[in-house]
């Protein structure tokens, strides 16, 4: 009983700590959806070489798509011209961070963590795509052309450029409207993708803080070996950036060093076993190579580079943890809760009636 009341304990902590920043991520994770046209991702990324690649991953760094969600987007953005090179820093940065993500980690993890991770992520999605493009050098296939189809997404070409037709629909829809439909989308769609590995996340992280003490995991929680240990243990993992966020705090907690956690971090979100296929349907097994020796050497060495740089300056980690977790008043922490719980009760409902009507 007592390790019941332990566990949720926990877990609602967990879920105070991480619901307000979770709502304010998704807020501007709606935002963005409704303000960036998603045509102009395939034209901004096609061609080859290292400036569409370092396009790839500083675009696809603040969406908030999880391993998951990432795989359509990609494939749409291969097929609407961007290189493969491009579309492989896209399926990393992409995932393994966000600005819900973000707002997650700078509650859980604290300051310095928020801000290195980001930036791990684009380091990890350029350096991936530097070694694609080397690595498909030799390959003598002819560039994906884009396809535009008149009433799609990316609009008729013949009639309107893209750009011209954004710039139309931008005049004709209020920014009301707008902004509006991107709240909208946050709190259904948006939610609706990531709502169940939230909940692992924090359900996770809430047992590893009742059964792990904090000295566990201080004996094999840092350097090399613990390095590889959790690209292994990630790499199959489907869990997106933000729900992962939650258990890489428990981890912290629990005695592990913050560049071992930065790995489960990037290694956990940024890619699954169907991610895997379908990087090698797409694009080759060459491609698949490239994309599983770039995101394992880039997360072991910036996880690395983490360690030695909190050493040498001094960083106190787990001052940062109790500090960022104490930002916010208990009334807004419990809003936030209750308001995030009722969303995500809302969305569930409708999936569950939804499965039930295709019945």
């Amino acid at each position: 009983m007592e390790l019941l009341t332990s566990f949720a304990h926990n877990t609602l902590t967990i879920l105070m700590d991480a619901s307000l920043w979770l709502l304010l991520g998704l807020l501007f994770a709606g935002l963005i959806r409704a303000w960036i046209p998603e045509d102009l991702m395939g034209r901004w990324l096609g061609g080859e070489g290292i400036w569409p690649v370092t396009k790839a991953s500083i675009l696809g760094a603040p969406l908030p798509l999880c391993s998951c969600g990432v795989l359509p987007a990609a494939v749409g953005l291969r097929r609407g011209g961007a290189s493969k090179e491009a579309t492989l820093s896209f399926l990393i940065a992409t995932p393994e961070t966000g600005v819900d993500s973000i707002a997650v980690s700078y509650a859980l993890l604290g300051p310095f963590m928020a801000v290195y991770r980001p930036i791990a992520a684009i380091i990890s999605a350029i350096f991936t795509g530097v070694i694609a493009t080397l690595v498909l050098r030799s390959e003598k296939t002819e560039p994906v052309k884009p396809v535009y189809q008149p009433n799609s997404a990316f609009g008729a070409i013949n009639t309107i450029s893209v750009t011209q037709q954004a710039a139309v629909e931008v005049v004709a829809d209020s920014w009301l409207k707008r902004t509006v439909e991107g709240v909208v989308y946050a709190a259904t769609t948006l939610l609706a993708g990531i709502i169940h590995w939230i909940i692992i996340g924090i359900v996770m992280a809430g047992a590893v803080l009742t059964l792990a003490p904090p000295d566990l995991l201080s004996s094999w929680g840092s350097g090399f070996p613990a390095m590889v240990m959790m690209v292994l243990i990630g790499i199959p993992m489907y869990i997106c950036a933000t729900a992962s966020t939650p258990i890489g705090a428990a981890l912290l907690l629990a005695g592990m060093s913050p560049g071992t956690v930065l790995v489960f971090l990037m290694a956990g979100p940024a890619t699954n076993i169907g991610t895997l296929a379908v990087v090698k349907k797409e694009m080759g097994m060459k491609a698949l190579y490239a994309y599983l020796s770039g995101l394992v050497s880039s997360s072991i060495l910036l996880g690395l580079i983490l360690d030695w740089t909190i050493d040498f300056m001094a960083v106190d980690i787990e001052a940062q943890l109790q500090s960022s977790q104490h930002l916010v008043p208990h009334w807004l922490e419990s809003g936030a809760a209750i308001l995030l719980v009722l969303l995500s009760l809302r969305v569930m409902a409708q999936q569950v009636i939804a499965a039930r009507s295709s019945n």
